[in-house]
């Protein structure tokens, strides 16, 4: 068995595996940007906190074995999968009759809301799961550490790239959203960013399906 954790030769393919996963439209990346265009820095980043966590919890799932019986079980990978979806149609509607009177750059500080949400809305995301069940075990070498190391070292991985790609897209749409909010067109703005959300829920469905 080698001395190194992980099979080195992997590490490239799965740097590249990520990075495409973390920079395809989806359910955190639509939530993160229309968050982050309506409140700012400051509740984007209490967001990616949330779904990072989300994150670490499906990793440690795969770790011990839990995430793979999860996703075999029909029932409750339906009932996740459909929760997943309502959840991002409740937070659309959310946005689209702007219940949360916050300009960009000034959501409040002690407000952890953000962070509970990206958490749920990561945690209902089937399809962060799937990541764990059907993608990471192909990088598994046997030759190297046990299953749960290199699980737990790829995963980590995996946390720090989506914690960099998310961090871009809070800076991005906050500063965005600055911008907008200046003008005439922010409440038709916002409303996109509800459609946009509510389309990430449909198309989570579809492809989940």
């Amino acid at each position: 068995m080698s001395s190194l954790p992980v099979d080195p030769g992997v590490i490239v393919p799965f740097l590249i595996a990520v990075s495409l996963i973390e920079l395809t439209p989806g359910p955190n990346m639509g939530y993160l940007a229309a968050l982050s265009a309506a409140e700012g820095r400051v509740a984007g980043f209490k967001a990616v906190l949330g779904v990072s966590a989300g994150l670490a919890f499906y990793m440690m799932l795969a770790v011990f074995g839990v995430a793979e019986v999860i996703a075999s079980a029909p029932l409750v990978f339906g009932a996740l999968r459909w929760a997943g979806v309502f959840y991002l149609l409740y937070l659309a509607w959310e946005a689209w009759r702007g219940a949360r009177e916050t300009s960009p750059g000034h959501a409040r500080d002690f407000d952890n809301a953000p962070f509970w949400r990206g958490l749920l809305a990561n945690l209902l995301n089937p399809k962060a799961m799937v990541f764990y069940v059907a993608l990471l075990p192909s990088f598994i070498a046997a030759d190297h550490a046990p299953f749960w190391v290199q699980a737990l070292v790829l995963g980590c991985v995996h946390l720090a790239i989506s914690l960099i790609v998310h961090s871009l897209i809070v800076v991005g749409a906050a500063r965005a959203g600055a911008l907008i909010v200046q003008t005439e067109h922010a409440p038709l703005v916002r409303r996109l960013l509800a459609l946009g959300i509510a389309s990430i829920a449909v198309w989570l469905a579809w492809e989940t399906r």
